[in-house]
């Protein structure tokens, strides 16, 4: 009995602590290094011209949500501006 209480107690700990975004995109100074997830083109071409214009270092994550449709999360590493102009492009009824 005290083993199962472990083993669901570490696997509801792991559930809870691992960082699960459905689309995961990483640049590095002007150009993107690794995308996971289903991202739309259209996002992705933006984003790599936003990054081409104003080279950058950053992360883009973008989570599922239950009551709105997609929540997006950058890096601090990203400038304010250029978060607005990644915030303007990001194709919102693409998660629904």
């Amino acid at each position: 009995m005290e083993y199962f209480l472990a083993v669901s107690f570490i696997a509801l700990f792991a559930f809870i602590a691992v960082d699960r975004p459905i689309v995961y995109i990483r640049f590095k100074d002007g150009e993107v290094t690794k995308t996971k997830g289903k991202v739309p083109h259209g996002f992705l071409h933006d984003c790599a011209e936003i990054c081409k214009r104003t080279p950058f270092t950053g992360t883009v994550k973008v989570y599922r949500n239950r009551f709105k449709p997609a929540k997006l999360v950058l890096s601090k590493g990203i400038d304010s501006k250029v978060q607005q102009r990644i915030r303007n492009v990001f194709p919102h009824k693409s998660f629904k």
